[in-house]
């Protein structure tokens, strides 16, 4: 759209010579335009400067001034052939021509009639248009309709006026005085900011009466375009005004707080928390550094709340704030005991740990790990602890952490930037000496975001921890008082340079025993209190709860049993709450009415023994279990294969042992060419579950010579050890916990290597009261031990 002075539509209506139509040639110069559609009694200046359209304009102003206009179909169009113009234009006639030094020519045109074009005639290098003039349609007579809508885009128009802010008394008058509908349509569609399609569409429609219909219809459109744009813009001068007021107020209230003092109140306050917190030198030295960055800062920046989190961190972290330990070694030791059943190695460490603290108070803090299967109590021994000594105790989990930012802290560059977890929990628990336990330390991960394992080095390093260096506080902090207690599950995914700081204590499963015993009087009273019962509504008998661990429960630790019993007692909590009988006696007939059908069944027959079968032990991250080793010859190439998703080291012992077996077949009494046309095949069960490592060398060789002679394999005995292709069995690891995954699978006599004798010792007497145990050397003392007689009629 162009704008249009208001005196020239004025003079529009009242000087246009209706004479000039007649006089109009049928042949004119034709002259297109691209952003703008010209109508009837509509002036306006145009810049010209493309060649064709000056050569246009220079041929209507030497003859008779008349010049047909009419607009491109794509405006982006440099040079329009004659496909891209409308074919409905405006006649126009010149009434003002000026040329520009640049060789633009502006022209002042006024809009005469509309034409149609009916061919081209192209003349050197412009084109000229046979016309025919689209003549205006006068109504005779207007009749109310006509009359109404006439009324209605008058008074759309002076809304809209109005809400541009363009609305004066000449526009008032101007529109009172047009009656015509066609000349009002033409007035109007000028001044509403139109598309090129829409208005042309305006232009082609030959009824005054719909041209102002649909007239009516854009200035609808723009009527509430207007009005939406006129809030928006009231809207941001309210909120700019509403700014500029709250900024001047906010200037006021500063000044009275500065001359009431309150300002000065707040500085005051942390001068006085820092000298309080009797922080290091360092730090006090960067704590009054940043208050007088608060004290030059605007109160309303956004940078000065950033400043006071920071020094609210620095005067509340316990720089020197440390609890008074009780050091009563008798006292920490009944906690012990009354806290926790057997544990015996842990609780001698820690019990140590309080007789060298109490001769020497200036001892650094020690890192203790705990290793141990899932549901041990290495948790709540560190409550344990932290309780006998009277110390806070904190606690966070490592599991699943990926970001050196967890440990480290974030820079204060960053926005929600905050102090690692370390320094977090010292500023919960108010001390510099805590019980700090870390949980999961074998399940920190590592990414692009750095190895958060690696920054932990610092923090349990004795030798480097009393300067710990947060990236948030950027200030040294002293860790050496902290006594800090790891946990993990395993010990092969701790980084070694961070395992080397560590103090490690091994805690093994629990004996059947023990799990009855800590059911007794730990687990079962807990649930008790729990589930709202009390001792007479529901009794566990020792059998029905020996029939719950062996066959509902397969476990080192105790969380899976507790859940058993937890089940019973809301089971029994619900009868009660019913009005049912109350008093409850579980016993084995009724455990599965509860419980349901038992969980876990042996997965080989053990009754009589078999054929290329045999029975491994192996320890897990959960401890010790069996592991049944399957071996079957039929007829091929000599091939081994090995199945049960095996890892690289047992893949290779099942060689090594294959190998052993293909040396001594005469030994066994077996021609030396039987394996050249049999294929081996060797399978351990549980195949989804992966499996690694050399101690099931042994048993892998038991089973292959069982499955080659024929003779079966005694099925209450189980194996661990190495083989080596000479046949000598070297040690292994995890004996206790093997021997205890042993027990719960009913097995009487287990063969381990003679090196690890010395090991014994840590298995508990009543494990070695039911479990014979026989050390070998060699594999000629373990197939004397469980290679029983041939079996007839045996398949292979």
């Amino acid at each position: 759209m162009v704008d249009i002075e208001q005196d020239e539509l004025i003079h529009i209506i009242e000087e246009k010579d209706e004479s000039d139509i007649k006089t109009i040639p049928n042949i004119l110069p034709l002259m297109p335009i691209r952003d703008v559609i010209i109508f009837n009694d509509m002036i306006l200046p145009l810049f010209v400067g493309r060649d064709k359209s000056i050569q246009a304009v220079e041929e209507a102003s030497l003859h008779n001034h008349f010049l047909l206009i009419a607009a491109q179909k794509d405006p982006v169009v440099e040079n329009p052939e004659l496909n891209d113009i409308y074919r409905i234009g405006t006649v126009c006639k010149i009434l003002r021509l000026l040329k520009l030094p640049d060789g633009r020519l502006k022209a002042l045109v006024q809009g005469i009639a509309r034409a149609k074009i009916i061919n081209f005639i192209k003349k050197q290098s412009i084109y000229r248009a046979r016309i025919k003039i689209l003549h205006e349609v006068n109504l005779e007579t207007i009749d109310l309709e006509t009359e109404a809508l006439i009324r209605l885009v008058k008074e759309h128009s002076e809304q809209m006026f109005v809400i541009r802010g363009e609305f004066n008394a000449d526009i008032g008058s101007l529109l009172s005085q047009i009656l015509d509908p066609g000349k009002l349509s033409n007035l109007i569609a000028s001044n509403l900011k139109l598309k090129n399609e829409e208005a042309q569409l305006i232009l082609e429609m030959d009824s005054p009466l719909e041209r102002l219909k649909k007239v009516n219809d854009f200035l609808n459109r723009e009527l509430q375009l207007s009005t939406m744009q006129a809030k928006i813009q009231s809207d941001v001068r309210e909120e700019i005004s509403k700014t500029q007021r709250d900024y001047f107020l906010r200037e006021q209230v500063r000044v009275i707080h500065k001359e009431l003092g309150d300002y000065d109140q707040e500085i005051e306050n942390y001068k006085k928390k820092i000298k309080l917190s009797k922080m290091p030198k360092v730090a006090e030295q960067e704590a009054y550094h940043q208050l007088k960055r608060i004290e030059s800062m605007h109160p309303e920046s956004s940078e000065i709340s950033m400043v006071k989190t920071y020094m609210d961190w620095l005067v509340e972290m316990p720089w020197n704030k440390c609890t008074k330990d009780v050091l009563d070694i008798v006292h920490a030791k009944k906690i012990l005991n009354k806290d926790h059943y057997g544990l015996d190695k842990v609780k001698d460490r820690i019990l140590e740990y309080l007789s060298v603290r109490k001769l020497n108070p200036q001892m650094k803090g020690s890192i203790l790990c705990l290793v141990g299967p899932p549901g041990v109590g290495k948790t709540s021994l560190g409550k344990a602890i932290a309780r006998t000594m009277k110390r806070k105790f904190v606690r966070i989990s490592l599991g699943g952490i990926h970001d050196e930012a967890e440990i480290r802290g974030h820079r204060r560059t960053y926005i929600g930037a905050m102090p690692g977890r370390i320094l977090q929990g010292l500023k919960q628990c108010g001390a510099k000496n805590p019980v700090f336990m870390m949980d999961e330390i074998d399940k920190i991960g590592l990414d692009y975001r750095g190895d958060p394992a690696a920054a932990l080095l610092e923090a349990l390093d004795p030798e480097q921890n009393f300067e710990f260096s947060d990236h948030y506080l950027n200030v040294p902090f002293d860790l050496s008082k902290v006594m800090f207690i790891l946990t993990a599950n395993q010990t092969d995914t701790i980084p070694l340079a961070l395992f080397d700081r560590m103090e490690v204590i091994y805690l093994s499963g629990y004996t059947d025993e023990e799990k009855e015993t800590i059911a007794n009087h730990y687990l079962i009273p807990r649930q008790l209190k729990e589930n709202g019962l009390k001792k007479k509504d529901v009794i566990i008998k020792t059998d029905g709860l020996q029939l719950i661990i062996h066959e509902y429960t397969s476990e080192a630790g105790l969380r899976n049993l507790e859940r058993e019993i937890a089940t019973i007692f809301r089971k029994v909590a619900r009868r009660i709450a019913e009005g049912k009988k109350a008093h409850i006696i579980i016993t084995p007939k009724n455990v599965s009415k509860y419980l349901g059908p038992p969980k876990f069944i042996p997965e080989m027959d053990k009754e009589k023994g078999q054929v290329g079968l045999s029975t491994g032990l192996a320890w897990t991250y959960a401890g010790g279990e069996t592991l049944f080793i399957e071996t079957s010859l039929f007829p091929g190439k000599g091939e081994l294969i090995v199945t049960g998703q095996l890892g690289e080291v047992m893949q290779e012992s099942a060689r090594a042992a294959l190998t052993y077996v293909k040396a001594n077949l005469k030994r066994f009494g077996i021609e030396d060419e039987f394996l050249e046309n049999k294929d081996v095949h060797i399978h351990i069960p549980a195949g989804a579950t992966p499996k690694d490592g050399p101690s099931a060398g042994i048993a892998m060789a038991v089973s292959l010579i069982s499955a080659i002679t024929g003779k079966q394999v005694n099925g209450d005995v189980a194996m661990t050890g190495e083989i080596t292709l000479r046949g000598r069995v070297l040690p292994i690891g995890g004996l206790k916990e093997k021997a205890l995954g042993a027990l719960r699978a009913e097995i009487k006599t287990v063969i381990f290597p003679f090196k690890n004798k010395k090991d014994l010792e840590e298995i508990p007497k009543s494990v070695r009261k039911k479990i014979h145990f026989k050390a070998v050397k060699s594999m000629d003392e373990v197939l004397s031990i469980c290679i029983g007689k041939k079996r007839e009629n045996t398949c292979h």
